[in-house]
């Protein structure tokens, strides 16, 4: 199964458009360009991922202007985005059809494909200690490293096709659709990364 996108480019940096955030503030957050093709026979439904490797493990760390992140700093896994159920007929997202604009405490419907369902992302935990922010972050909410840090963030779209539904939870949490990734035998991955540059995290 081949997967292509006409909003981000294999080891480019992801515009601005597609982010959550930079160095000034919050950003567009519009979802990317997602299309996919040669889908093995069979298939029932897909899942979507977008996985940032390369999250600090230190918050006291992050966004500070008297210190940077150090590149050697131990890294955590941070999930973007976590869609189970989607249709087999599907073929494409398009851009901004998910996502158009960051909500604060976050998305309460994400919009989506007709039955599919949007999980939780990490922006959950990431926020949950801040009173202003903390919430339910569903469905997509894009890339905002810290603008600190020294290491380059990579940023990887998975689509796997599945021969079942995701499970019959009402509310499907991001490790729920990694564990669907993981069984998921057919499918390749769309990897983008940001360029760190000193006037802010890489965004263009």
């Amino acid at each position: 199964m081949q997967l292509s996108s006409e909003s981000i480019t294999n080891g480019q940096p992801i515009a601005a458009t597609f982010a959550a955030g930079n160095a000034e503030g919050f950003a567009p957050n519009r979802n990317p360009q997602l299309a996919w093709h040669d889908v093995p026979a069979g298939t029932r439904s897909f899942a979507l991922l977008c996985i940032d490797p390369d999250v600090p493990t230190v918050p006291e760390t992050v966004g500070r202007e008297d210190c940077t992140v150090p590149r050697d700093q131990p890294r955590a896994h941070f999930v973007h985005w976590a869609m189970a159920d989607i249709p087999a007929d599907v073929r494409e997202l398009a851009a901004g059809s998910c996502s158009d604009g960051f909500t604060v405490r976050g998305k309460t419907q994400p919009a989506g494909p007709a039955g599919s369902r949007q999980g939780l992302n990490d922006f959950t935990g990431w926020f949950a200690g801040n009173p202003d922010m903390a919430g339910q972050y569903l469905g997509y909410d894009g890339p905002y490293p810290p603008f600190n840090d020294e290491r380059v963030h990579r940023y990887f779209f998975r689509v796997r096709a599945g021969r079942g539904a995701a499970g019959a939870a009402h509310a499907v949490h991001r490790r729920g659709c990694v564990a669907c990734d993981a069984r998921a035998r057919a499918g390749r991955s769309l990897a983008a990364w940001h360029l760190h540059i000193e006037s802010g995290a890489g965004l263009r």
